[in-house]
């Protein structure tokens, strides 16, 4: 069978193969197994930006002024926003040209930005605090350019009667989602803990915080030179303008949010930083039901609102958790076992999710959303005073519940999707984790601020951030909830919109 043109009226979630290449031998589907669960968490990994925790260290070796700091940490920022912008502009760039070269160019751009991170400070004619923002925006770009890339091959490879692999996607992305912030902490291995929790190490070497693991970027990337070519089971279907239109809808929006984001950063008042994450939250949960309308976006099961959800409530949640233990356990002690465990769930849940019947796809969705509320739930009645969260025990079951149920959610509604909307909700996930972020920090600052303008000492700080994580879980909680109902009418839309 010869591949349709890009005339051909085809329609863009039709699950049906195009074409059928070489047979997709088993090889073939390990291979982008491998592509898929090696460069999905290189790509998540770029977003934590560990700076604040050697910030000291590298203005002393740099022998810059204290009030350079701020405007170092904030230029590790950017790999974030470069991420949430790269992210539509690659969606629609792997489905025109192969979704390897995609693939290989941003893994590479990954690599080149973390190498380039050993000689950040090194060469006197060029100022330090600039070349981090650019090394890190194009961690960024590079790291937006792979997620689209990855899902695109996970599809293909996927074919007709399975969906393995492309749940598989949604379980890594959740994994690493929740994981990122706890690796990236432990790469930085001589980092001092901020309220004396680690005094008495050596001095760090602060650039480990822009490229904590360069070795997994060289895996992927070989592993894509490797595998990327293997033939995949499914063709591509042609890209039609009113999807090429969809991919991009939220390419202003995001742009416009993230440079609120920066903007905000500058002495504006947390008040005003909440403002802006709710009206983004809002913005794009609107976008998300308004676009399922279309057959090119929607999905039956409202995978862009579930995408969304798992931004907000992954990386959100679990960072600042662990940044709450390394105030007291320095970095390496953030304990890495109920993170791990949550990985492992968020796969195992995805995987269940792509076995269990089409009838009971929804209600796995709307399970997914239970179990994170759920994991809100649990580490609120975690006794926090007696310093229950800096043990692996307690912390466990919350993330493991929480892993299931984004990685249940994901790759429930993911199976009902075209490739269209399932790039498209990808488009709307990273901007959900700077929402959540815009929403923590605030509160953060609201309540440290005033801890120390109490005069309190390290242990009151430590309890001013204790109690503002616990208000973000409240709010977490809340938003877990209505991300639920806009899943449900996303997925109503979408599934009458995509009736012939």
């Amino acid at each position: 069978m010869s591949a349709p043109s890009r005339s051909t009226s085809i329609d863009v979630n039709d699950q049906r193969p195009l074409e059928s290449t070489a047979g997709s031998a088993w090889w073939s589907r390990a291979g982008a197994l491998l592509i898929v669960m090696t460069a999905v968490p290189a790509a998540v990994l770029v977003v934590p930006n560990m700076m604040s925790y050697v910030v000291a260290q590298a203005v002393r070796d740099l022998g810059l002024p204290a009030a350079d700091a701020g405007g170092m940490v904030r230029a590790a920022g950017l790999a974030l926003p470069a991420l949430l912008l790269a992210v539509p502009l690659a969606a629609v760039l792997a489905r025109r040209v192969p979704a390897p070269a995609v693939l290989i160019a941003g893994l590479g751009m990954v690599l080149a930005a973390e190498l380039g991170a050993e000689f950040a400070g090194s060469i006197p004619a060029i100022d330090a605090v600039p070349t981090i923002g650019v090394l890190r925006f194009v961690e960024g770009l590079g790291a937006g350019a792979v997620l689209p890339a990855t899902l695109v091959i996970a599809w293909r490879h996927d074919g007709q009667r399975g969906r393995a692999l492309t749940a598989l996607w949604a379980g890594s992305l959740a994994a690493a989602l929740i994981l990122a912030v706890p690796l990236a902490l432990y790469g930085i291995p001589a980092a001092a803990a901020p309220f004396g929790g680690s005094a008495g190490r050596p001095p760090v070497d602060w650039r480990a915080a822009l490229q904590p693991y360069p070795w997994l970027g060289v895996i992927a990337l070989v592993v894509a030179a490797l595998c990327a070519p293997l033939p995949a089971r499914t063709a591509l279907p042609a890209l039609r303008r009113i999807e090429r239109t969809q991919l991009l809808l939220p390419l202003a929006p995001a742009a416009g949010f993230a440079l609120l984001a920066v903007v905000s950063t500058y002495g504006w008042p947390p008040a005003a930083q909440l403002i802006v994450a709710g009206l983004g939250l809002a913005g794009l949960v609107g976008l998300a039901v308004v676009g399922s309308r279309d057959a090119a976006a929607g999905s039956p099961l409202g995978f862009a609102v579930v995408a969304l959800t798992a931004g907000v409530l992954g990386m959100p949640l679990a960072a600042p958790l662990a940044g709450l233990i390394s105030t007291e356990l320095g970095p390496r002690g953030v304990p890495l076992a109920p993170y791990a465990g949550a990985a492992v769930a968020a796969c195992a849940g995805a995987l269940l999710a792509a076995r269990l019947p089409a009838t009971a796809a929804r209600a796995a969705v709307l399970a997914g959303h239970g179990l994170a509320v759920v994991a809100v739930l649990v580490l609120l009645a975690t006794d926090t005073l007696s310093g229950e969260w800096s043990r692996p025990g307690p912390v466990l079951a919350p993330l493991v519940l929480l892993g299931a149920g984004l990685g249940m959610a994901l790759a429930a509604s993911l199976r009902a999707a075209g490739l269209g909307p399932a790039l498209f909700g990808l488009t709307l996930c990273f901007p959900g984790v700077l929402c959540g972020y815009l929403g923590i920090a605030p509160l953060q600052v609201h309540w440290v601020d005033a801890a120390i303008a109490a005069g309190g000492g390290a242990g009151d700080v430590v309890a001013a951030l204790t109690a503002a994580f616990r208000v973000w879980l409240i709010v977490a909680g809340v938003i877990a909830v209505l991300l639920a109902g806009a899943a449900a009418i996303a997925g109503r839309r979408g599934r009458s919109g995509s009736t012939p």
